[in-house]
Formats: structure tokens, C-alpha cells, sequence
């Protein structure tokens, strides 16, 4: 078992299930103490046993969107550690709606969770990281953030801005001694995709046909990538995009 991670503190926002429950068990195996937070009370504590079974972990019921509780939330967590190595912005909202029926409170929502939030998370992290001189942070983003998706007009807006607002950090820090970084999944296999599915499975059906490799990815895929990013390993990565997405992102640089 690697303990890359040991005695490192890391905070995973939306961790009770997909890309950020993978990531927790993930970063908890390899010695990390993971603190998480979502909105569901009972897939928070199924979360929270999955994850325990691994290393050490806290879990938390919050809604992200609540900036002054989610911003504290991180503090505090910071200040019972000692520290804040890692940071992860996975929480995620989406409406599926073509724009004549989607509402402007969708919008918010969406922006709320997608991109409000993650500048919360990150300026919340970034004041504890610059004081260590050291920290990561991975916000999740979306092919749907570099490339259009019909159905999914806030949803996209959103992730397209969480990019930039990534790759603005990501100098602010630099010199503080902070790696920001962004991972770009594709199709994944999680309950946001389920769900997707349902409400339109014909663009689902030409989604997983026009990925190069032929499928969707797996959390765990995801969670290899982030664990990566948030690593030593990747001490000379920052304000990067990095797709994880079976090739999908290469076909914008494809003729024809």
C-alpha cells in the first residue's frame, strides 16, 4: 500500500458518491486524513463507513452553496489539523433543459455550485496553504466546459468559467508555493450520468459513440488522475486542464 499521502489533511467537496467518494477512499488509502462534505445525511454516512474502511476520515453535511458555512467549514477543518494540504472542488449541479425552459434560478443553481463555490473553496484553501508556503487544489470540471452540450447550457456556462477561474489561481499561488489544477472527465460512470441518461438517452447513446476509446470512464479513473495532480509528483504542474475522457477533448484539435 503506498502511503504517498501520509499525515497530509485533504478536503473533498460532493464526496459522498462518483469522482469524489473514488477520490476520498483513494486519498485515505494512501495515507491521507480526508475530510468530505455533501447534502444528503444518508449517502454521506454510507460514504463516510466506505471511506473509514480505508484510513481516517470526518464527514460533513453541507451545501456548498452556503458560501459563509462552506468557507468556515474549511477553515475549521484547517485549524483542528493543523494544516490543509489538499484541496478538491467536486460538488456539482446540473439542470437538463434547452434554454427556452431552463429558468434563471437553474442558472444560479448551477453557477452557484459549479463556480461560485469553487471560488469560495479556493480562496478559503489558498489563505491556509499560503501561510504553510505549500498546497493543492483540483477543481472538476467538464468536456462540456470546452465543448458545447445541448441540454446543458448552465451546467456548461459554469464549468467553462471554473477553467479560467483555475487558471487565474493558479498564478496568484504560484509564487505562495500553491498548484492549482483542473481535470476535464468526459462521460463517467457516476449517479449525475444515470441521471443524464434518463432524461436524454439518445445524445448519451452519441456521446459514448464518439469517444475514441469506445466508453465511458470510471470514478476511479478519475480519482488516479486527481490523486496524481494533488501529488509531489506533479510539483511542476499548475493551472492546467487536464482531460480524463477517453480522447474525447483531442477531437477539437482534429480536422474534419
Amino acid at each position: 500500500m503506498s502511503h504517498q499521502f501520509q499525515g497530509k489533511v485533504a478536503f473533498i467537496t460532493g464526496g459522498s458518491d462518483g469522482i469524489g467518494l473514488a477520490t476520498a477512499r483513494l486519498l485515505a488509502r494512501r495515507g491521507a486524513i480526508v475530510a468530505i462534505c455533501a447534502r444528503r445525511p444518508d449517502r454521506l454516512e454510507a460514504a463516510r463507513a466506505a471511506i473509514a474502511a480505508e484510513g481516517t476520515v470526518e464527514a460533513h453535511q453541507l451545501d456548498v452553496s452556503d458560501a459563509d458555512a462552506f468557507a468556515a467549514l474549511v477553515a475549521d477543518v484547517a485549524a483542528r489539523h493543523g494544516r490543509l494540504d489538499m484541496m478538491v472542488n467536486n460538488a456539482m449541479s446540473v439542470h437538463y433543459a434547452p434554454i427556452a425552459r431552463l429558468t434563471l434560478d437553474h442558472w444560479r443553481k448551477d453557477f452557484a455550485v459549479n463556480a461560485d463555490a469553487v471560488f469560495v473553496g479556493t480562496k478559503a484553501a489558498m489563505a491556509v496553504m499560503a501561510t504553510q508556503g505549500s498546497g493543492a487544489i483540483v477543481n472538476i470540471s467538464s468536456t462540456c466546459g470546452i465543448r458545447a452540450a445541448p441540454m446543458m447550457a448552465s451546467y456548461s456556462a459554469s464549468k467553462a468559467a471554473l477553467i479560467q477561474f483555475t487558471a487565474v489561481a493558479a498564478m496568484e499561488g504560484a509564487r505562495q508555493g500553491i498548484r492549482v489544477n483542473a481535470i476535464v472527465p468526459g462521460q463517467v460512470q457516476t449517479p449525475a450520468t444515470v441521471e443524464y441518461n434518463t432524461h436524454a438517452p439518445e445524445a448519451a447513446a452519441r456521446t459514448t459513440d464518439a469517444i475514441p476509446m469506445g466508453r465511458g470512464g470510471q470514478p476511479d479513473e478519475l480519482a488516479e488522475a486527481i490523486a496524481f495532480l494533488l501529488s509531489d509528483a506533479a510539483s511542476y504542474i499548475t493551472g492546467v486542464a487536464l482531460p480524463v475522457d477517453g480522447g474525447k477533448a483531442a477531437q477539437l484539435y482534429m480536422p474534419g
